[in-house]
């Protein structure tokens, strides 16, 4: 007599979690260059190197927010309204720290 096979034919996270990391990542230092590349020209008094922190500090927020995207899988596979609120709260999440990121990393030069 065999064992009936009750493992989950679905995973719980449909996309590796490196991809959203890396998604993430992207879609901040894209953002990030975008913004750095039609700025004026700096002002002396800032670093030599000024354009690093930024470059550094806002893809690992958008990497942040893609693992929080990740961690949100949960609740998506609950049903149809928290669904959809996950999507929106990972919406949020990730608008939410890229603002940090870029507030974060261009403290001290352009957001001052």
């Amino acid at each position: 007599m065999t064992q009936p096979d009750n493992t989950p034919t679905q995973s719980l996270h449909p996309t590796p979690l490196i991809n959203r990391v890396l998604a993430g990542a992207a879609l901040g230092l894209v953002l990030i260059s975008v913004f750095l590349l039609t700025a004026d020209e700096p002002d002396p008094s800032w670093p030599q190197y000024w354009m690093v922190r930024p470059l550094l500090i806002v893809p690992m927020a958008g990497t942040l927010a893609g693992v929080i995207n990740y961690a949100l899988d949960f609740v998506r596979v609950q049903g149809e309204k928290q669904k959809i609120v996950a999507n929106i709260a990972s919406i949020l999440i990730h608008l939410i720290g890229l603002f940090m990121g870029f507030v974060l990393g261009l403290d001290g030069t352009m957001w001052d």
